[in-house]
């Protein structure tokens, strides 16, 4: 057995295991900054939060909050997972824009696989960005599975490192609001 295959098994025992504690409490937004920039995911991991009252953050729970309002409910597992679900049954994730859609896809794909692999609950799910009336159909297949779990051993092994992840420039650097961290 591999490294990774250990840490993804050792993961999943602690995860479906209410008295053990699994070595990284993974979230949804831990798997979205994994596939937006490593070292962003790191410097959240040690307690190095972004100002939650900045324009973006502010628009995007704005439109987090008032989009299908009446059509989903939330829920939180674990005291961690923060998923909604629709009337339909599907779990939905809502993002501003599609500019960052592979981050927001994976986040979903974590949700609907951990219902799946921690709970025994089968779902599809929804991605939508009210501000562009755009909406797909996600679903949990054995690529997506796979992938995720990729995204698991590499959130785990990232945040686990004494020091950041190497400094890449990325097209969105000047919106993060890390910035000021990394390129001091």
């Amino acid at each position: 057995m591999s490294d990774g295959e250990d840490v993804l098994k050792q993961y999943l025992a602690a995860e479906r295991d209410p008295h053990r504690e699994p070595r990284v409490r993974i979230t949804g937004l831990m798997v979205q900054y994994y596939h937006v920039c490593k070292r962003e995911l790191w410097f959240m991991s040690r307690g190095l939060d972004i100002d939650r009252e900045t324009t973006n953050i502010q628009r995007g729970t704005h439109v987090d909050e008032n989009s299908y309002d009446d059509r989903r409910r939330s829920y939180q597992i674990n005291g961690r997972i923060q998923l909604d679900l629709l009337d339909s049954g599907d779990v939905m994730e809502v993002k501003v824009s599609s500019t960052l859609e592979k981050p927001a896809r994976m986040q979903l794909l974590y949700y609907l696989w951990y219902l799946d692999e921690i709970l025994d609950i089968q779902k599809d799910g929804v991605l939508a960005y009210p501000k562009e009336r755009k909406r797909e159909t996600v679903e949990l297949d054995s690529d997506a599975r796979t992938e995720v779990e990729i995204t698991i051993r590499g959130i785990i092994n990232t945040v686990e490192r004494d020091t950041p992840p190497e400094l890449k420039k990325k097209p969105y650097c000047d919106a993060c609001l890390y910035q000021d961290i990394c390129w001091v």
